[in-house]
């Protein structure tokens, strides 16, 4: 099941090399210990017509890292898994939150998981930063419908 906050469901449609809007995106990041998953996201997203950075992190930490430092373009979306050692999605959330990011207040934060648990999306939607609930994998069409409700 496919859980968005905000977002309705759009018609099935060929995204035919993707979207304006979806042209006008200049970073999306991938924090996923999972590196199959990451790869095959990646290859969603230019699929989807995707032609900006794509930054793919397998610990959240590094990812934090990468957002902390001002010299780093904005990112317009992360996609984030739960489940992660050393420091797992809700932990990344935390700390988020608590750096106040200047550089990186419009980020829009998807958590893209396995996890069907209903304390999972709860906690999730603790965070008012977090704007979906998402459950792997990633399509070309749900990535339509998260850009369209939130980019356009």
């Amino acid at each position: 099941m496919r859980l968005l906050f905000g977002v309705s469901k759009i018609t099935q449609r060929q995204l035919n090399g993707g979207s304006t809007t979806m042209k006008n995106l200049k970073a999306i990041m991938l924090i996923d210990d999972n590196k199959a998953d990451n790869y095959f996201h990646t290859l969603i997203l230019k699929e989807a017509g995707f032609s900006g950075k794509i930054l793919v992190f397998q610990y959240a930490e590094e990812a934090l890292a990468y957002l902390t430092n001002p010299q780093n373009a904005p990112v317009d979306l992360i996609f984030l898994d739960i489940n992660m050692p050393r420091m797992d999605g809700f932990e990344f959330m935390q700390q988020f939150v608590a750096e106040n990011f200047d550089n990186q207040s419009q980020v829009i934060l998807m958590m893209l998981t396995t996890s069907l648990s209903p304390i999972d999306k709860e906690r999730a939607t603790g965070f008012p930063q977090m704007k979906g609930f998402i459950n792997k994998p990633l399509t070309a069409t749900l990535l339509e419908e998260i850009v369209q409700a939130h980019f356009s």
